[in-house]
């Protein structure tokens, strides 16, 4: 491997650094964080559960239990459940919200580490975490319909409906239905009798939600939560996943998503939402917030319903609870799956089109998710062996031609003569057939791959708590030693996958350290210095990374070394191909051949050069 092949494996070990340090996490934060949401996170309060009795129940004739501000507002509402095979969801009859959603599938880490033998539901919010209301200005004031106590008419074991009439002849209907063996249900909003009094495109739903913390490492969910919005033309667009941000719509919205690492709430109308008066915000906590430590962010959406008639009016939409899974949001033909971070541009094109498809074959064979991100890493070395090949033939011949461009570097020692050097370089590399090029263009071919797979496994649900040999969770981090208290800047805890990356990477780096040429010109970083820079940083970039990512780059290395050595000892002989390109050289300079243009313009250069330097002495 050559000096710019090098550089570029160098310039790619900086650009992850770059990616990797902005999504560090402190262990000062993450100790913080645990210790303080251990003490907050409770389990499913008992208010919020209904009896079999209660569920079974008419509750046509039921009676809000709370204490009334006025005729329509209540303080507190009941709790009426419904559930799939999938969902438990609570509604409430204050404002005849969505309460509360668990996902009975899933866990949060707390309760996965757990290991209680019984799998307790994922608590995506609670009650007190979420509301969904209408907003519309009528008799110059906001109408609000978020505290209203609304009457249960009808409930069955999947559905249930709730009105409220705040006044004489005005009716507004919530509807909501879960179908079987799914993440979504099925939302419909009736208003009647509120023509004349109510302007319809000025109807809006007011969409609030918090969502709990589910996992592990808390500032890294935290960092890829966000508001994300369909738009009808210009495609997929998102909030900051950093900081407080707003945006008003700038077209009809077909979609929003509440969006968090692994899971996402996602509101569907039948119709899209109209722009006027449609807007999203995302709040994050301040430090001396109470939900700091048990929440995510404050999401906000005000949707325009695009009604057509306050005086009969129905709103369809459909409400999706459930996993940020490819394939599960890919189902729904929506879109969904944009919002899946799988990086930008020809990044996600490969995630999508190569490295997901692969991964998925080979985890739905019903193999271990360790032994999937093997078979995977074991195919993508295969579609690049060729290029791998290529890579060391060129360094190969870059070493064999090592003397004989040190003997040029004696030759040309001074800045006056580096156009000289330069001809006579480029002459002995056309004669010998090799090209400092040939390295460098396969490292960068490989490098979107290397990249891409950096924002692949993060992202990928799949590895959501799934365990291999020591890594309990290849989605967060591999701790084999926890010290008890943090060691800046390595943090609290050892992660061994990340160990054995950074030496597989130390080990490649010494393998390639003889063909670095060390710059001779003065002041120039030593090249071999830099290449060991980059594994030693690996140990403290990465401590806190998920396992997986870690695991892939380790196992990626490793196979790149036994390639490497196998290609020269069973592939490549040095000899040989030392004796081949003599022949070649000599071949070349018996053959009277035409020089290339830009051979014949380095040489106008050089003479133009020395014409120059002899009018200077002058």
């Amino acid at each position: 491997m050559d000096k710019k092949s090098i550089f570029g494996l160098v310039l790619i070990g900086l650009i992850l650094s770059v990616f990797t340090i902005l999504n560090q996490p402190t262990a000062e934060e993450r100790a913080k964080l645990a210790k303080e949401a251990a003490k907050k996170e409770v389990k499913i309060d008992e208010k919020s559960k209904v009896t079999e009795k209660k569920q079974a129940a008419n509750t046509s004739s039921s009676k809000v239990q709370t204490k009334h501000v006025s005729p329509l507002v209540i303080e507190k509402g009941e709790l009426i459940r419904l559930e799939n095979e999938k969902l438990i969801v609570d509604f409430s009859t204050q404002g005849g919200k969505v309460a509360a959603v668990y996902l009975k599938e899933f866990e949060s880490y707390n309760d996965f580490a757990e290991k209680k033998g019984k799998k307790i539901p994922l608590k995506l919010f609670q009650e007190g975490d979420a509301s969904n209301e209408l907003v519309f200005p009528i008799n110059g004031k906001d109408f609000r319909t978020g505290k209203l106590g609304f009457e249960v008419v009808k409930q069955t074991k999947n559905s249930i409906i709730l009105t409220v009439s705040p006044n004489e002849g005005q009716t507004i209907e919530y509807v909501y239905k879960l179908k079987k063996d799914a993440y979504d249900l099925d939302y419909t909003v009736n208003l009647k009798g509120f023509d004349g009094k109510v302007t319809p495109q000025n109807i809006a739903l007011k969409w609030n939600t918090s969502f709990r913390k589910t996992e592990r490492l808390f500032k890294s969910q935290r960092m890829v939560s966000t508001v994300c919005f369909m738009n009808g033309e210009k495609g997929l667009d998102y909030l900051s996943e950093t900081a407080d941000d707003y945006q008003e719509a700038e077209e009809n919205i077909e979609w929003v998503a509440f969006k968090q690492s692994y899971f996402s709430s996602i509101l569907r109308p039948e119709n899209g939402f109209g722009k006027a008066g449609s807007k999203f915000n995302i709040k994050t906590y301040k430090e001396n917030d109470e939900k700091i430590y048990s929440h995510l962010k404050d999401y906000s959406a005000t949707l325009n319903l695009d009604v057509k008639n306050a005086g009969n009016a129905s709103v369809k939409m459909n409400w999706y609870f459930g996993p940020n899974d490819f394939k599960v949001l890919k189902s729904y033909g929506k879109g969904y799956d944009d919002i899946i971070n799988f990086g930008w541009g020809l990044f996600r094109w490969i995630n999508m089109y190569a490295v997901e498809p692969i991964f998925s074959l080979f985890a739905n064979t019903g193999m271990g998710i360790g032994i999937a991100i093997l078979m995977l890493t074991l195919v993508l070395k295969l579609i690049l062996m060729p290029i791998q090949w290529k890579m060391y033939v060129s360094s190969a011949k870059m070493r064999i031609l090592k003397p004989e461009i040190d003997e040029l570097n004696a030759k040309f020692p001074n800045k006056d003569d580096a156009m000289k050097k330069q001809v006579e370089m480029m002459a002995l590399y056309r004669e010998s057939g090799a090209s400092p090029l040939a390295g460098c263009i396969p490292m960068l071919i490989q490098m979107p791959i290397l990249l891409a797979v950096f924002r692949f496994f993060p992202a990928a649900f799949e590895m959501r708590q799934k365990s291999f040999v020591w890594a309990e969770d290849l989605s967060s981090y591999d701790s084999i030693w926890n010290f008890g208290v943090s060691i800046w800047p390595y943090g609290d805890h050892m992660s061994l996958f990340t160990l054995l990356m950074a030496a597989t990477t130390l080990v490649y780096t010494y393998l390639n350290s003889g063909n670095v040429q060390q710059p001779q010109q003065p002041g120039m970083p030593n090249m071999k210095v830099i290449m060991y820079i980059f594994p030693v940083m690996m140990i403290f970039i990465f401590n806190d990374y998920s396992a997986g990512l870690s695991y892939y780059y380790f196992i990626s290395t490793l196979i790149s070394i036994l390639m490497m050595v196998a290609i020269k000892q069973f592939f490549v002989d040095e000899e040989k191909l030392k004796a081949k390109m003599a022949a070649k050289k000599l071949e070349k300079s018996t053959t009277v051949k035409k020089k290339s243009k830009f051979q014949e313009r380095l040489e106008q250069m050089q003479k133009l050069q020395q014409e120059q330097k002899n009018a200077r002495k002058k």
